[in-house]
């Protein structure tokens, strides 16, 4: 299933859809996109340890919309696998760790707060608990997941908009308080997911075994 946030809908798919297009008649394969996209986080995360905040944040959401071009470059040569899904989910959360430890780094190098490294690993931790309940939604409550409402589940601080934000305060080289935005509101997303569903399902017997 495919949810595109408020950020890949509007911004980052005008962008990454035209790309995928100029890609379809080159030999290069989804999987290559995948594995180029982990490299430039790579990239992106050494930069901004070092200290080039500017270009590192510019690449933050460079990552961002070269993360939809995979899929779709996947769609239109008919190359889409269940590999490739797990690959591109797997290389996104190591996207997502180098990037903030970059940022981490940068904080703990060029910014005078306290116990950066602490608000660094919160920020990590919840963004990784965000995706991860996503991937248990999907698996354990389809219905949920296909219902059309995916804005009221899936919204909020999705991937897209915690990359925005990311991007955004680290070119103006302000990550250490980023990092506490994104704890914060990644956690509000993950509270809010499991009200949701306490909701809507909460009282939803499980199948015998």
């Amino acid at each position: 299933m495919t949810y595109d946030g408020l950020v890949s809908r509007y911004l980052n798919r005008p962008i990454s859809r035209p790309m995928a297009s100029g890609l379809r008649s080159t030999p290069l394969t989804p999987n290559q996109v995948t594995t180029f996209t982990l490299l430039l986080a790579i990239a992106t995360g050494t930069m901004i340890a070092a200290g080039w905040n500017i270009a590192g944040g510019i690449a933050i959401q460079a990552v961002s919309v070269l993360d939809g071009v995979d899929g779709e470059l996947a769609r239109l040569k008919d190359r889409a696998t269940r590999f490739g899904g797990v690959f591109d989910a797997v290389t996104d959360r190591y996207a997502d760790a180098i990037m903030l430890a970059g940022m981490t780094v940068y904080a703990v190098r060029f910014e005078d707060h306290p116990r950066p490294e602490f608000v660094g690993a919160l920020a990590l931790g919840a963004a990784l608990i965000v995706s991860y309940s996503r991937a248990r939604i999907e698996a354990d409550l389809p219905d949920v997941a296909a219902s059309g409402n995916l804005d009221s589940v899936f919204g909020l601080a999705s991937r897209d908009v915690r990359l925005l934000v990311a991007a955004i305060g680290t070119v103006l080289g302000q990550c250490y308080w980023t990092l506490i935005i994104l704890a914060v509101v990644s956690g509000f997303t993950i509270a809010w997911r499991l009200l949701y569903l306490r909701i809507t399902v909460g009282g939803r017997r499980l199948p015998p075994a």
